[in-house]
């Protein structure tokens, strides 16, 4: 049972800072140091587990990158989707949208009409670090697509 004590919630930012942080490291070693607008590479967990990093936006400081499963047989709900935004000038890396989540935002009022978490932008982030970590771990292959 969850009670609601109708204070708002207080990010944690130098949690979500050190993980943004550990992000960027992550994902700079997936990606190639000069990355092109369009150019992706897929990541091979197992045999039916892919996931395809693309780059969406590229300038002098940051880039877009979007993270997608592409696991035949699952669902597309199920899917993992986020949009990840690089800052190269401080080396951190946050998720900007989420699943269905266009926009997501430092806290949420809960309960909400979309039931999102009241600390939503730091559960995304803290999962990216978790596949990212599974990815340098366990990931088979990198192949890089046009």
């Amino acid at each position: 049972m969850v009670s609601v004590t109708g204070r708002k919630h207080v990010p944690d930012l130098k949690g979500l800072q050190r993980t943004c942080d550990t992000n960027y490291m992550a994902l700079m070693k997936l990606l190639p140091g000069e990355a092109a607008v369009g150019e992706s590479l897929s990541v091979g967990i197992s045999e039916r587990v892919l996931f395809v990093l693309r780059v969406l936006e590229t300038a002098p400081y940051t880039w877009h990158v979007s993270i997608e499963q592409c696991t035949p047989g699952l669902p597309v709900f199920m899917r993992m989707k986020v949009r990840v935004r690089l800052y190269h000038d401080v080396r951190m890396a946050e998720v900007c949208a989420s699943q269905q989540i266009s926009t997501l935002q430092p806290s949420y009022d809960y309960p909400n009409k979309n039931m999102h978490h009241r600390n939503e932008k730091e559960q995304v982030n803290f999962f990216l670090a978790e596949w990212l970590r599974c990815c340098l771990q366990h990931g088979f292959s990198t192949v890089k697509q046009l």
